[in-house]
């Protein structure tokens, strides 16, 4: 069974327990790792000036304490897969558990929440995951 690395956990202990719970969840059924959680504002500066983030500190949800946002990407053969399936792939599993533990989350290949994935999105945060109300 997958785990998370010392790393991953780390940075998942700075997001929101919801976040938390969906990451913990999902682990058990597929090998992934934490990009991101809370983003401090030298972190969000740099996502910023790099095209990664469409927002400045300390308007992402990244910038929250605990954070509201968690970036989880598939990782496979020991490494990140940036590959649009395993990312979609991995993405339908967390909105299936955070919709089974009935948790308000967007996804960053959805912002509309339109459920057209990708196809009319300007800006594609394919491990992006967000709570979008307390």
């Amino acid at each position: 069974m997958p785990r998370f690395s010392l790393s991953s956990t780390e940075k998942l202990k700075t997001c929101h327990p919801w976040l938390q719970d969906i990451c913990n969840e999902i682990i058990k059924h597929f090998d992934c790792t934490i990009v991101y959680g809370h983003r401090n504002k030298v972190q969000q500066t740099i996502a910023f000036q790099e095209n990664k983030s469409k927002v400045e500190w300390p308007n992402s949800k990244h910038n929250k304490t605990p954070s509201l946002a968690v970036d989880v990407a598939p990782y496979l053969n020991g490494k990140i897969s940036w590959n649009t399936y395993h990312c979609l792939y991995l993405a339908g599993m967390i909105m299936g558990i955070a919709s089974q533990l009935k948790i308000p989350l967007r996804y960053g290949g959805d912002w509309d929440m339109d459920d057209e994935v990708i196809t009319d999105q300007t800006f594609q945060d394919l491990v992006h995951f967000e709570i979008i109300k307390e």
